[in-house]
């Protein structure tokens, strides 16, 4: 199987383990799941649960424990997306090639809609805990979930993800040095990834040092997507991305291309790229579609 035929092979499970922890569209809560559920099935490319699922198999996991933690990944980055669209953040009418959620839903539904989904995301990974009483060594069973709860916790509180955003809006329309820029693309964009990455192998039982490892590979390759999506929002188009170019310029962001320009921006994303893929070799254990997946992210076009 080529990586193209892999690749959607493993989104269709990905898609498929996800629908399976989406809340029940129904009562007197149809409407706000509706709105939870609109964002969740709308595509989009799965990193994140794919590269937590492929590090865990990388490290000989085995089982369904992983896959509550793989649709919490999911829903922790759906819900900053609803919220990033909001008109008080990046005022977005589409993404991936269809309206928004406060655009479809109204923008109150649509706040509370990022919320739910973001304690949902909890409240699907802590049932893995429940697997856990299946497993032979049950003790270490529990430490190495306890572990990953506390990764996802951490990679998408105050010190990740949403650490990253409030910087983000705090700086809106001024500019930024290179050390807030990094700083928010590496908690914003890259903690996931990192996350991701890092609980797959916990979860599998991989060692502290090879934990670390992937921790670094995750923040290079966040970085460089980051970077690579700046470099889109200038050079790609609304049908390649799914959602309308030009808005970082619209919203006066300092983006790497405003502060260095495009040819800088591009040289910077392969060479992290190259620093994570040679990272990802020296780590011992190998998993063929990771890595290729890890390098095709430097020159995707959506």
């Amino acid at each position: 199987m080529n990586f193209n035929d892999e690749l959607k092979a493993r989104t269709v499970h990905v898609n498929t383990v996800i629908k399976d922890y989406l809340p029940k569209e129904e009562g007197e809560l149809s409407t706000i799941v509706s709105a939870v559920n609109y964002s969740m099935e709308s595509g989009g490319k799965r990193l994140r649960p794919l590269m937590m699922e492929c590090t865990f198999q990388m490290y000989g996991g085995k089982g369904t424990q992983i896959a509550p933690f793989m649709a919490a990944m999911e829903m922790v980055h759906n819900s900053s997306l609803i919220h990033d669209d909001l008109p008080a953040l990046d005022n977005d009418s589409m993404r991936r090639g269809r309206k928004t959620t406060h655009r479809e839903f109204g923008e109150p539904l649509a706040i509370l809609a990022g919320d739910v989904l973001l304690n949902y995301a909890y409240e699907t990974a802590m049932l893995s805990f429940d697997m856990v009483k299946n497993m032979p060594d049950q003790a270490a069973a529990w430490e190495r979930t306890a572990r990953a709860m506390s990764v996802l916790s951490a990679k998408s509180g105050l010190t990740g993800m949403l650490g990253g955003q409030s910087c983000d809006v705090e700086h809106d329309g001024h500019s930024l040095t290179e050390r807030q820029l990094s700083f928010i693309y590496k908690t914003k964009t890259a903690a996931l990834i990192e996350g991701s990455l890092m609980i797959g192998a916990i979860l599998a039982g991989a060692s502290e040092d090879q934990i670390l490892k992937l921790e670094e590979i995750g923040s290079d390759i966040g970085l460089a997507f980051q970077i690579r999506d700046d470099i889109l929002d200038v050079a790609g188009s609304t049908q390649e991305t799914g959602k309308p170019v030009g808005s970082d310029v619209r919203n006066r962001k300092t983006t790497y291309v405003s502060m260095f320009g495009i040819d800088a921006a591009r040289a910077r994303v392969e060479q992290l790229s190259e620093s994570a893929l040679q990272n990802f070799d020296s780590l011992g254990a190998k998993h063929d579609f990771l890595r290729q997946l890890l390098e095709e992210l430097a020159t995707r076009r959506k």
